[in-house]
């Protein structure tokens, strides 16, 4: 964060927060290549600076929060590409710093206002590649999955990010599983889940799963993110409602993602209209995820300062 900001948590005491957008459309507008099972993480180590190019396009547009490129990036994941596991560990710390130097670039083109790093913890699924995410319950234990994301957040959390992105997550599950493996870092997290309706991805009550949160006190925000924009009101009171935490939303433009085709479809719903209701249900970190750009950070960020 900026040298004079406040803690992250501190500033969601005061107000809203705007987080950026989707860092795979940013990356795909400017011309790069995603179609790699590490999509994104694929370019910390083959072209690093577009990374920070990413990043800095949100701080510009209005953005509080940079979230990783490391959504994607996992020990498993790089060992595939035949990457070892202490560069898999840099390439992850690397994430990190790419999102910092993004913030001394907009103080440097005389941004002022807080600027934070999130640093972005996926689900198992992500690291299938095989949509997965979508689904959870992968027959794997809760112990087995904390055993599973564990050793990258300790070195995400080791890069020193101002909070870790505990997001997609699927299923309560995986949730669970990952508020073990923040235990003892030393760093806040938010916790996000993809849901279906007003059920998570895997068919759980939401207020089953956003409880889980609620006394876990590494977790400064609990929400949804990936999902349809019109789904995304009842989970922000809802998770408002069963924990008290400030609320952290960041759905999908709408659109529709066609798996065979590798091609989006349909047409954006996201509405300022929606992001005012989400704040008045108790979001506090409002962004967006998957083919969410800067022109609509700029508008989100327009709608906070309106407030």
């Amino acid at each position: 964060m900026t040298s004079d900001a406040p803690g992250l948590a501190d500033a969601l005491a005061v107000g809203p927060v705007v987080l950026d957008g989707g860092m795979s459309n940013q990356l795909a507008s400017a011309g790069h290549d995603l179609s790699d099972e590490l999509w994104s993480a694929r370019l910390l180590a083959e072209r690093p600076e577009a990374v920070t190019e990413a990043h800095l396009a949100y701080f510009t547009a209005g953005a509080n929060v940079a979230i990783t490129a490391s959504y994607q990036a996992t020990f498993e994941g790089f060992a595939r590409r035949g990457i070892a596991r202490a560069k898999a560990a840099r390439l992850l710390a690397l994430s990190v710093e790419l999102a910092r130097e993004a913030a001394r670039q907009a103080r440097d083109e005389g941004i002022v206002r807080p600027l934070w790093v999130a640093a972005s913890a996926g689900p198992y699924g992500a690291m299938l590649a095989d949509g997965s995410e979508y689904r959870g319950r992968y027959g794997l234990s809760v112990g087995e999955l904390e055993r599973f994301h564990r050793p990258r957040l300790e070195v995400l959390a080791a890069a020193a990010p101002d909070v870790l992105a505990l997001e997609t997550v699927p299923d309560t599950d995986e949730a669970a599983a990952l508020l073990r493996a923040v235990r003892g870092l030393g760093v806040p997290a938010w916790l996000s889940y993809t849901v279906d309706g007003e059920r998570t991805r895997a068919g759980q009550p939401l207020d089953e799963a956003f409880g889980l949160a609620a006394d876990a006190d590494e977790v400064i925000a609990v929400g949804v993110n990936c999902c349809a924009p019109g789904d995304a009101e009842h989970a922000v009171a809802t998770a408002a409602r069963v924990t008290g935490k400030p609320v952290v939303v960041y759905p999908n433009s709408g659109e529709t993602w066609d798996a065979s085709a590798r091609a989006w479809t349909g047409r954006s719903t996201f509405t300022t209209t929606q992001v005012t209701s989400w704040r008045d249900a108790g979001a506090r970190l409002i962004g967006g995820c998957c083919r969410v750009g800067p022109k609509v950070i700029t508008s989100i960020a327009r709608t906070v300062a309106g407030a």
